[in-house]
C-alpha cells in the first residue's frame, strides 16, 4: 500500500477504506508516514470531509494506537463526560460529584486550559496537594470506592491524537468535524466509560460560533460513540456569556463548591442539574428526569454531593479543610470592584474577551508551558439580562498586579448595555442522542 495512493484517493473526494485509515494512524503513532504527507491527507479531509463510517473508524484506529483503560473490574455503569471548552466552566467539579452521590460511578480524565478557556486540572490544582495523575490502577480503585475520580491522561493514551493534532495546529487543519470528532472521542473511548453525555457548546467564547456547526459536531460524535457500543447523548449550551459569576482557578472551586451547596448561580446550577438527569438516565440509575431530579435535589439537600466532593478531593490527596472553608483557598493580592460608567440592560457580556483578558491577569495560559496563578480571576456582578445602574459593580477583578489602564478598558469594552429589554435565553438549546 503507498501513501500517495491513499491522499490522491481523498484528494478526489472517494471513500478510504477501513484498511487506509489503519495504514495511516499505524504511520503516524510509529513515524513511518514523513509529516508532510500526513499533512497532506489531512488538507484532503478538512477539504473533502469524511462519512460517518470513515470518521467513525478513524476514533476507533487512533484509541487503539495506545493504552485503552479497561473498566469491567469496576462494578456497575461506569460514566464520563465531556465539554468542548468554554469560559467559566467548572462543570465537571460540581456536575461529578451530583451524580456520583446518586451512585453512578464516575471515571473521568480531564486537561488543561490554553488560550480563553479554562482547563479542570488547573482549577483542581488550585487544591493544595491535589494529585491529579494517579496510576491507572489507583484510578479504577477510587473510582470503585469513591464513586468518582478526576484525573490528568494517564499511561500512553491515543498517540496517534497527540502527533496529528500537533500537525493539524500548525497545517490550518484544525477546523474540519471528523477530525475533531474523531480527536475527542478516541480519548474518550479510550479513557473506557461505557457512557458519555458531551457537552458541545457554541457562541462566541466556544470552538463552534454557531448552532449549526455545534449540531452537525455533537451528531458526528454521537455516531462515532454509539457505532463502537457507548451510550453517546450530547447537549448544546449557550457560550455566548461565560458559566456561571465566576471565571478563573480558585474562585471556580469556590463556586462549584457553592453549588453543591444549593447556593450556585441560577444558569450554571441548571445546566449542572439537566446534565445530572441525562447522565443518570444514561446509567440506569433513575428511569426519568422527574426520578433524576428528585434524586439529585435530595443529594445536594442532605449534603451528601458536597460530602462526595470532598471525598474525591481527600482521596486524590487535596487539603480538605480548603473545600469545607472556601477562603482557605489562594487568594490574590488585590481586589478591585468595577462601576459602571452607565445604567442600561446587559445585552452582551463577551465571553471570548472576559476569558482572554483573566488569562492576562494569570488565570489562564498562552503557551503550554506556562504556569497558572490559581488566585487570580475575574467575578461577574450582572449577566445578560440584568439591570445595571451607572455606579454599580459590573464585576470583582482579582489580581496580584497593579491593573493597566488598557487592561480596564477592555474590561469595559466586555460589557454592552442597552436601554431595551434583554429576553433570556436558555442554557440548554436541545439535547441530542
Amino acid at each position: 500500500m503507498r501513501f500517495v495512493d491513499i491522499i490522491n484517493k481523498k484528494r478526489y473526494n472517494q471513500e478510504l477504506t477501513d484498511q487506509e485509515i489503519q495504514f495511516f494512524v499505524d504511520g503516524v503513532t510509529d513515524g513511518s508516514i514523513p509529516d508532510y504527507q500526513s499533512s497532506a491527507l489531512l488538507m484532503a479531509i478538512v477539504l473533502n470531509g469524511m462519512n460517518e463510517r470513515e470518521t467513525a473508524y478513524l476514533a476507533k484506529a487512533m484509541m487503539n494506537s495506545g493504552d485503552v483503560i479497561d473498566l469491567t473490574s469496576i462494578e456497575g455503569i461506569k460514566a464520563d463526560k465531556h465539554s468542548t471548552g468554554g469560559v467559566g466552566d467548572k462543570t465537571s467539579m460540581a456536575l461529578g460529584p451530583l451524580v456520583a452521590a446518586c451512585g453512578l460511578k464516575v471515571a473521568k480524565m480531564s486537561g488543561r486550559g490554553l488560550g480563553h478557556t479554562g482547563g479542570t486540572l488547573d482549577k483542581l490544582e488550585s487544591i493544595e496537594g491535589f494529585n491529579c495523575y494517579l496510576t491507572e490502577e489507583e484510578f479504577k480503585k477510587q473510582v470503585a470506592e469513591v464513586g468518582i475520580a478526576i484525573i490528568g491522561q494517564t499511561g500512553d493514551l491515543v498517540p496517534a491524537d497527540k502527533k496529528l493534532y500537533a500537525l493539524r495546529d500548525v497545517t490550518g487543519t484544525v477546523e474540519s468535524i471528523p477530525l475533531i470528532a474523531s480527536s475527542i472521542m478516541s480519548k474518550k473511548l479510550a479513557s473506557g466509560s461505557d457512557t458519555i453525555l458531551l457537552d458541545v457548546k457554541y457562541g462566541e467564547g466556544a470552538f463552534m460560533h454557531t448552532i449549526e456547526d455545534a449540531t452537525k459536531l455533537a451528531e458526528a460524535m454521537i455516531s462515532i460513540g454509539n457505532s463502537l457500543g457507548r451510550n453517546t447523548m450530547a447537549m448544546i449550551t449557550d457560550m455566548n456569556q461565560p458559566l456561571g459569576n465566576t471565571i478563573g482557578n480558585a474562585i471556580e472551586i469556590r463556586e462549584a463548591i457553592e453549588t453543591l451547596r444549593g447556593h450556585g448561580p441560577k444558569d450554571f446550577t441548571e445546566l449542572c442539574m439537566q446534565a445530572a438527569e441525562i447522565m443518570l438516565m444514561q446509567g440506569k440509575v433513575a428511569e426519568n428526569k422527574e426520578e433524576a431530579r428528585k434524586m439529585l435535589e435530595e443529594v445536594v439537600a442532605s449534603g451528601k454531593a458536597f460530602e462526595t466532593f470532598k471525598e474525591m478531593v481527600r482521596a486524590q490527596g487535596g487539603n480538605v479543610d480548603m473545600i469545607e472553608n472556601p477562603e482557605l483557598l489562594p487568594q490574590s493580592k488585590f481586589k478591585t470592584e468595577i462601576k459602571s460608567k452607565e445604567s442600561g440592560n446587559v445585552k452582551v457580556l463577551h465571553s471570548e474577551r472576559l476569558g482572554v483578558l483573566a488569562m492576562q491577569l494569570g488565570a489562564g495560559r498562552e503557551t503550554k508551558e506556562q504556569d497558572v496563578n490559581h488566585a487570580v480571576g475575574i467575578e461577574l456582578a450582572c449577566k445578560r439580562g440584568d439591570k445595571v445602574n451607572e455606579g454599580d459593580t459590573i464585576c470583582i477583578v482579582y489580581h496580584d498586579e497593579e491593573l493597566k489602564p488598557q487592561w480596564i478598558d477592555e474590561l469595559y469594552h466586555a460589557f454592552e448595555l442597552t436601554d431595551e429589554e434583554v429576553a433570556p435565553q436558555p442554557i440548554i438549546e436541545k439535547v441530542l442522542s
